[in-house]
């Protein structure tokens, strides 16, 4: 099996010097696409699209609907296969080795590669369990208690639920369920956190909730949003990318830069088309 660990900097930072300057520049891609065009059966869904996504930084997808950002979020994780006649072209790399490859576990790179959906989906199970099913499931050996409790903090979930962790997750606010979710991703130590439009169905404050959280872990995680919300997109990430549907109805990527240059200077007048209300 191809070891999908290959080259992982540790939590507390070993390797990298910092955000900005020297360690973002020498800062290393995690995922990366190369040509990549997608399917569902004869539509095509994404055209060539190539895409670097770089270790402990938050890169957003935006785009008007349609365009596949979704699509592309769930390449990374195989999730897409999971659909009857898809077909994949070009490359989809996890630190240089294709996740389509035949000697690539799915289940592996889905653990190493963890996802937040937009609607929040626990289990229905206590609190306790949906945290602890994946490590069981994985036959994790140490101290439970410790990794649940751990993996709440660091979904900043825990003083809330700390004396209720036998209450149903389906019983929270659905920003705690969605916080939820983000604990259960956490608690099987993946490297990426996908999420997909993690805040669309909660309210302002469960959102900002949300958005703080991001960036608390973006020092240890490399975390792929896709949003159709640019203000989210230009307050969490680190850099953007903007994609849209080209002339035969597929996605493709216009450009990629920094937030910042993305949301005040981009290089593509379609991009400050978009930002700007024109189309979109």
């Amino acid at each position: 099996m191809i070891n999908l660990n290959a080259g992982r900097a540790g939590r507390d930072g070993s390797g990298d010097e910092g955000r900005g300057g020297n360690g973002e520049a020498s800062r290393e891609t995690v995922l990366k696409t190369r040509n990549l065009s997608f399917w569902y059966g004869e539509k095509m869904a994404l055209a060539d699209i190539s895409l670097d996504m770089r270790e402990r930084e938050v890169t957003a997808i935006i785009g008007p609907s349609g365009c596949g950002k979704s699509t592309y979020l769930r390449l990374f994780n195989r999730m897409n296969e999971l659909i009857p006649r898809t077909r994949v072209e070009g490359e989809v790399l996890f630190r240089d080795t294709e996740i389509n490859g035949p000697r690539v576990d799915a289940v592996e790179l889905r653990r190493r590669i963890g996802m937040v959906f937009q609607k929040p989906n626990p289990f229905p199970k206590s609190i306790y369990d949906n945290v602890a099913y994946g490590p069981k499931v994985n036959g994790f050996r140490g101290n439970l208690d410790e990794l649940v409790e751990e993996s709440l903090r660091r979904a900043a979930l825990w003083s809330e639920v700390r004396d209720d962790l036998g209450k149903s997750g389906l019983a929270l606010s659905g920003g705690q369920q969605q916080r939820l979710c983000i604990a259960r991703a956490l608690a099987v130590e993946p490297e990426v956190i996908l999420m997909d439009e993690p805040c669309s169905a909660l309210d302002p404050i469960a959102t900002t909730r949300i958005e703080d959280l991001i960036s608390e872990l973006r020092d240890d995680y490399t975390i792929v949003i896709v949003t159709h919300n640019m203000q989210q997109a230009a307050r969490v990430s680190d850099r953007t990318a903007f994609f849209m549907v080209n002339e035969n109805g597929a996605g493709t990527m216009v450009e990629i830069g920094p937030t910042g240059q993305i949301f005040t200077n981009p290089v593509d007048e379609r991009t400050e088309a978009y930002i700007t209300g024109r189309f979109g």
